[in-house]
């Protein structure tokens, strides 16, 4: 189904396959030859175009547009207002999918809307409002193209298969480019994808999307890759199967994705109105990748990823085969990911008859309220009904466009009459902000994520369900087996889908299309929920890290690290929202990081709190500094430190960073970063983003003071080693801390405290 080709492969003719190591490569080395065939890809050319400096290895670039939600844009915002925003340099998207359902938090939802309409107005950018899109599917309609690349402050930004190279990364990265700056980063490896085959029936593009996953996520085979699609398979492949494949990447941990493009490329952008944003795009004659993945596409099966995670993935047909023994075996696997191991998932207990039985089904989102697979699943579900017990099923569009042709093709109403709720266009089921399962409840979806508590649960409180991420051929099969699990498969039903028609009067009517029209005599208008960010003081010459977290955890996620859902309805509020701050994985941190900021704040106004005055004391006279308390005070700051094994999977909101920063953070050490992403946002807020050996880690614990003496000289400089010492009392380790590279500025955005200091100061 998946094969893995680790080493360096050649591409010829976009056809054939040839590894590196092959007597034919070999022995023909001037045609391949890798220092010149690595030029020829897809990935290379649009990178190299967006190029601002000099080389190919150090990249700094510029993108064709921007787009957020309404979880993140307020304060990508504001942040860019107080470091002196003029205007949007390029089309800024906002969209309102995130929040617009959420009703925790009073009028903060609609009062952010209200300030994003009122500051694309005064910038010049564009307004998408509640349930009209919803971020992903209307920058493919309205924004994507050939050749082009788009910055998005969500993690799902992915626009491959239209040709677009798209990254999502946290908020400060859009601050860069509304700033007029560029993206800095080393030119990243390519991995082809290759694909071969035809899909069967009743397979659609989730199917291969956690094949996928499931080869290449534990393995870091892709990880901060570009995945460049290619191969003969592609043709057969629509352009909604493409996209649900390509927005699922970002589980992978990848950076970007790029795909070949064609007539069904063309097509796709003349049906919305911009067939002159297309171009075919393929690799060269002969490519060189820095790995490939073989996707056998007639032989991927209906899939589904259990409980926490996308790569969990088993096919449909050995989860009901592996009965009760499986079923106990992934839930003792999930219930290790939760700090409240006395909770049970009940998976074994929702299996009768042969199968597994859920209680919910769902299709949502940019992954699966498109066109064709809201298409397939009423194919499906057409003359039947989905029962009249538990089971649950619900879709939702994923723009108002496609909605308005699922109407006039009468697939809404097979659905309804089937049973099915159609609700509008809404993210909230992917990051539990709408249609949480019971307590115990089991959801399938076809969605991005089902991280824990990501649909909603609150385990603290002593509630637990959960999501399997499926197909939306596999849950209409299921719904109309009335929850049990049934791949599409195995279903007899009408494969042909009816012409798309787009209809672009619903965003004619409502988007507010102001790029290019700034209006500096537009005021933006602030709720009373929208607050500034705090005063962030300059990196000091040493620095005094406390550990207020220790997570031991393989991988540690963002909604770990600041939960997603209604605690999302404070995000315009740093301070409010940075209460949830590791909530699920460490209750304690609030209190004891806001203890280590009182500290820092006592220093900065020159009136020592007793218990920092004991902290140098003891700093002191543990490794015999021979200083006084008043010159440690002047020269090395106080803060609060996580410890995170590997921290940063999954969402780009750089709440996961700038929660800690609002906190008194000062710096993460962990033995590697899930993501770049989150370690961009670690950098963008001013913390030191170490990294060290497992071997120095196990000398942390929570309570430990972490001293790195030198910390900013050594930044600054071209070394990457800090000596720094655990100490604590009747304790005292020398640790080794590394950041890895780091350009120029963002070495200058640590040392001044953040992001807004750097800009600030550059005025």
């Amino acid at each position: 189904m998946v094969t893995l080709i680790p080493d360096g492969v050649f591409l010829q003719d976009g056809q054939h396959i040839i590894p590196a190591t092959a007597a034919q490569a070999k022995e023909n080395a001037n045609v391949f030859d890798a220092t010149k065939a690595y030029k020829e890809t897809m990935a290379y050319r649009i990178l190299m175009t967006h190029q601002t400096g000099d080389g190919d290895q150090s990249l700094q670039i510029k993108f064709d547009a921007l787009t957020s939600h309404d979880i993140t844009y307020v304060g990508i915002i504001q942040t860019a207002i107080a470091s002196g925003l003029d205007h949007f340099p390029v089309p800024y998207v906002l969209t309102n999918c995130h929040n617009s359902l959420a009703a925790v938090g009073g009028t903060i939802n609609e009062d952010d809307h209200v300030f994003g309409l009122s500051a694309v107005k005064r910038f010049g950018g564009i307004y998408v409002p509640p349930h009209l899109a919803v971020i992903h599917q209307y920058m493919r309609e309205m924004a994507a193209g050939c050749g082009k690349m788009i910055l998005g402050s969500d993690s799902h930004t992915r626009y491959g298969a239209l040709g677009t190279m798209a990254i999502g990364e946290g908020g400060p990265e859009l601050v860069k480019q509304l700033l007029g700056r560029t993206y800095d980063i080393q030119r990243p490896k390519v991995i082809a994808i290759y694909l071969e085959g035809k899909p069967r029936h009743g397979i659609g593009p989730q199917d291969v999307a956690l094949a996928i996953e499931k080869a290449v996520f534990k393995n870091g085979f892709v990880k901060n890759t570009v995945m460049e699609f290619v191969g003969p398979g592609i043709q057969h492949l629509s352009m909604d199967f493409r996209n649900g494949i390509d927005v699922m990447t970002t589980e992978t941990t990848c950076l970007s994705t790029i795909w070949c493009t064609d007539t069904v490329t063309k097509e796709f952008l003349t049906v919305h109105g911009r067939g002159s944003d297309f171009t075919p795009l393929a690799p060269g004659e002969v490519a060189y990748y820095d790995g490939l993945v073989k996707v056998e596409l007639d032989k991927v099966e209906s899939m589904i990823a259990m409980p926490f995670h996308p790569s969990n993935v088993y096919t449909i047909k050995e989860l009901n085969e592996g009965g009760q023994d499986l079923l106990r075996e992934i839930e003792a696997k999930a219930v290790e990911q939760l700090d409240n191991k006395e909770l049970r998932l009940l998976l074994p207990e929702k299996y009768a008859n042969g199968k597994l039985h859920v209680d919910q089904g769902i299709i949502v989102g940019c992954s699966g309220g498109l066109y064709e697979n809201v298409m397939a699943a009423a194919n499906i579900v057409r003359g039947k009904g989905v029962g009249h017990d538990r089971f649950a099923f619900s879709v939702y569009p994923s723009s108002q466009p496609i909605y308005l042709e699922l109407m006039r093709n009468g697939a809404l109403a097979d659905l309804m009459e089937a049973g099915a709720i159609v609700r509008t266009a809404f993210c909230g089921p992917c990051f539990g902000a709408g249609d949480t399962p019971n307590n115990g409840g089991l959801s399938a979806r076809h969605a991005t994520r089902n991280f824990p508590n990501r649909e909603g649960s609150k385990p603290g409180n002593g509630q637990i369900s959960s999501v399997a991420l499926m197909d939306a051929r596999s849950i209409a099969a299921t719904a109309i087996h009335e929850g049990a699990l049934t791949p599409a498969t195995e279903v007899d039903y009408e494969d042909e889908i009816p012409a798309y028609h787009f209809n672009s009067k619903p965003y004619d009517h409502k988007v507010y299309a102001g790029f290019g029209e700034a209006n500096k005599e537009a005021h933006i208008i602030y709720g009373p929920s929208i607050k500034a960010w705090p005063t962030i003081q300059p990196l000091t010459e040493h620095i005094l890290l406390k550990v207020a977290a220790y997570i031991d955890d393989p991988v540690t996620t963002t909604d770990e690290l600041i939960p997603s859902g209604e605690t999302s309805s404070f995000r315009s509020d740093p301070y409010a929202l940075s209460e949830f701050a590791l909530s699920r994985k460490g209750p304690e941190y609030v209190g004891r990081a806001k203890a280590v900021r009182a500290w820092e704040k006592s220093r900065q106004d020159n009136e020592l709190a007793s218990d920092l005055q004991d902290a140098y004391t003891l700093l002191n006279d543990t490794l015999q500094l021979g200083q006084t308390v008043e010159t440690l005070a002047n020269t090395t700051a106080v803060a609060s430190l996580v410890y995170a094994n590997k921290p940063g999977d999954g969402s780009a909101r750089e709440q996961a960073a700038s929660c800690q920063r609002v906190l008194g953070g000062g710096a993460n050490i962990a033995l590697e970063y899930a993501t770049k992403r989150y370690r961009s946002n670690v950098i963008n807020w001013g913390m030191l983003p170490f990294v060290t050996s497992e071997e120095d880690a196990k000398k942390l614990a929570v309570g430990d003071y972490v001293y790195v003496p030198n910390v900013r000289t050594i930044l600054l400089s071209e070394q990457d080693d800090f000596k720094a010492y655990v100490v604590n009392e009747g304790k005292k380790e020398e640790i080794t801390l590394h950041l890895g590279y780091l350009s120029e500025e963002e070495k200058e955005i640590i040392a001044k405290g953040c992001l807004i200091n750097y800009y600030a100061d550059a005025k």
